[in-house]
């Protein structure tokens, strides 16, 4: 279904003129981010930025376009000129795309093309700190006496969380009441308020609410611990096998965004993500730190549409 290889292959091994270097960026670029702020894709982005504007002596500005699961935001990205003034930031929702629309407002397989990826964070569970769930263990004993009982919260239909849930209640047997929410953040808040039980989040997005002692962190998915906090299991040593979704944040640029210009973003992107301050954000926010080039990136996309579409079918998910 995608169509992006042979792009990001030209992106990731057309030679960089020095013209070509001194002439972009000379003026701010904009990194569309299609959520509200607070959320993981906005922490994650708002860093990269700060970061690119001190590496590419241009401002770097980050303009949230929330609404649609994404689809205002990136449907915006790909009315802009392809000059590399204007890209978008998303993570792993936007794979999802395809199966939560019957149709998109721009074509998923040519209209953005993959830039790179950044910021491999494990999917986590958490709970307020007051939670009568301590363990995970608690909670999967909760959840299976009360079937549909217990609720979690996302920043909509559709969205990462939405299907990291229903892949986890196939893990574990369990069926949760989903409450949807406008972004991310009112998600963490209404777990903060107790309004609801539990919230699936990427670590980026909730890390800073861990260490501050306001949520618990029951499980992380992936096949290690956090660096941030060894003492949290995985999905896996917890007793859920089969669960390990991992959120990425990524780049995107318009279709037509010149091959130097794709070149150069890449080099800064992975410039940016070996230096010390950004590993040491990453590591903080529970992240792996890692870059994936272009052509990475576009088999990545690929293969997150195989997943999605068996969650999908699993989930008897109605196409909005």
């Amino acid at each position: 279904m995608i169509a992006f290889g042979a792009v990001a292959a030209l992106a990731a091994t057309t030679p960089l003129g020095a013209n070509a270097q001194a002439a972009y960026p000379s003026k701010p670029i904009k990194i569309i981010v299609p959520y509200p702020p607070g959320g993981a894709v906005d922490v994650v982005t708002r860093k990269m930025a700060q970061k690119l504007t001190e590496q590419m002596g241009q401002s770097i500005i980050v303009d949230n376009k929330p609404g649609g699961t994404g689809t205002i935001g990136a449907s915006a990205a790909a009315r802009a000129e392809a000059d590399g003034y204007t890209l978008m930031a998303n993570d792993t929702t936007y794979s999802l795309l395809p199966f939560i629309f019957k149709k998109l407002p721009f074509d998923y397989d040519k209209d953005l093309v993959p830039v790179s990826a950044y910021v491999f964070a494990p999917m986590a569970m958490v709970v307020n700190a007051e939670s009568p769930y301590k363990t995970l263990a608690e909670f999967l004993a909760a959840a299976k006496a009360a079937p549909g009982k217990l609720t979690y919260g996302t920043g909509g239909a559709g969205t990462t969380p939405h299907f990291t849930a229903e892949a986890f209640g196939v893990a574990s047997g369990t069926k949760l009441m989903h409450v949807p929410f406008k972004g991310a953040g009112e998600a963490t808040q209404a777990v903060l308020s107790n309004t609801i039980d539990m919230q699936f989040s990427s670590t980026p997005g909730v890390m800073g609410n861990v260490k501050g002692g306001k949520l618990r962190l029951l499980a992380v998915s992936g096949d290690k611990r956090l660096v941030a906090l060894p003492a949290v299991p995985t999905f896996a040593e917890a007793g859920v096998k089969n669960f390990s979704v991992v959120n990425w944040t990524g780049l995107w640029a318009p279709k037509g965004t010149p091959a130097p210009v794709l070149a150069r973003l890449q080099q800064e992107i992975a410039k940016a993500m070996a230096t010390p301050d950004m590993k040491a954000f990453a590591e903080g926010l529970g992240a792996e730190p890692r870059m994936a080039d272009a052509a990475a990136f576009a088999k990545m996309l690929t293969d997150s549409s195989v997943l999605w579409g068996k969650i999908a079918a699993n989930a008897s998910f109605d196409k909005q």
